[in-house]
C-alpha cells in the first residue's frame, strides 16, 4: 500500500482520524465515482464546476470542448482543487446539533497539464467512457480526428491528494443516549434504473449487459 505524504494544504486538521492518505482508499472511492467538482480562480473570480472524470494509474484525467473556458484556463497552469464526494448514508442524532452524514471524499491539488500526445489522448478518452460504462468503449464506433480535435483532455498527477471518510452510528452527548427519540443512520446509495431505449433505436438491438446490473459499487 503506497503513500500520499500529507503538506500541509493536504493535511486533515478538522476531525484528523478521518484522514486516509493512502493509494488505496483514495483510488477506491476516484473509481466509486464519476463526478468531480473543480475548482480554480480566474481574474480573483473563483469558480467550482462540475464535470465528469476518470483517474488512470496515478493521475486524473478531464475532458471537455476545446472552447471550454475550465479547461483552456486550468491548462495555462493554474492552481486547481479537485473533489470527489460520496455520501453512505444520514446519520440522524438525538440532538439537531450531532446529525451528520456518513461520507467518503478526496480532495487533490495542482495543477492540471495539458494532454497533447493522441496515443494518450485516446487511452483517457477510452478511460471516461468505461469509466461511466464499463465495456462501452468497445461497443461504440471509432473516434473520428474531428471529434479529437473538438476535445481537450487535461491530466492532474495525484500528488497532493487526502481522503477523508466517516462511517458509524451517530455521536451524541452522554445525557442525551436515555431520550426517547429515534437515531441511527438512514443508508443511502446510487442506484440505476430501467435503461431507456432511444426512440430512433432500430428493433432488434437489445439492453446491453453492463446496464442490465449497473452498479457503481467497486470492489
Amino acid at each position: 500500500m503506497s503513500e500520499y505524504t500529507p503538506t500541509p494544504r493536504t493535511q486533515v486538521r478538522r476531525l484528523p482520524d478521518r484522514g486516509h492518505y493512502d493509494s488505496e482508499t483514495v483510488h477506491r472511492i476516484l473509481d466509486e465515482g464519476f463526478l468531480c467538482h473543480v475548482g480554480f480562480v480566474v481574474d480573483g473570480q473563483p469558480f467550482v464546476i462540475p464535470t465528469g472524470y476518470a483517474r488512470v494509474d496515478d493521475c486524473v484525467y478531464l475532458h471537455g470542448s476545446a472552447a471550454s473556458r475550465m479547461l483552456r484556463t486550468l491548462a495555462g497552469g493554474v492552481q486547481v482543487c479537485v473533489t470527489v464526494t460520496l455520501v453512505d448514508g444520514l446519520v440522524l442524532a438525538r440532538s439537531a446539533f450531532h446529525h451528520s452524514m456518513n461520507y467518503r471524499s478526496v480532495v487533490i491539488l495542482g495543477r492540471a497539464h495539458a494532454v497533447e500526445d493522441r496515443a494518450e489522448k485516446l487511452l483517457a478518452l477510452s478511460a471516461f467512457t468505461n469509466h461511466v460504462v464499463p465495456g462501452r468503449w468497445d461497443a461504440v464506433r471509432e473516434v473520428r480526428d474531428s471529434e479529437l480535435k473538438a476535445t481537450s483532455v487535461l491530466k492532474i498527477l495525484l500528488r497532493e491528494v487526502s481522503a477523508k471518510v466517516r462511517v458509524g452510528p451517530p455521536k451524541d452527548e452522554a445525557e442525551d443516549y436515555e431520550l426517547p427519540i429515534w437515531a441511527g443512520v438512514l443508508p443511502l446509495k446510487l442506484t440505476a434504473g430501467a435503461p431507456v431505449a432511444d426512440p430512433k433505436l432500430p428493433e432488434g438491438i437489445g439492453v446491453p449487459e453492463s446496464l442490465k446490473n449497473y452498479s457503481r459499487a467497486r470492489g
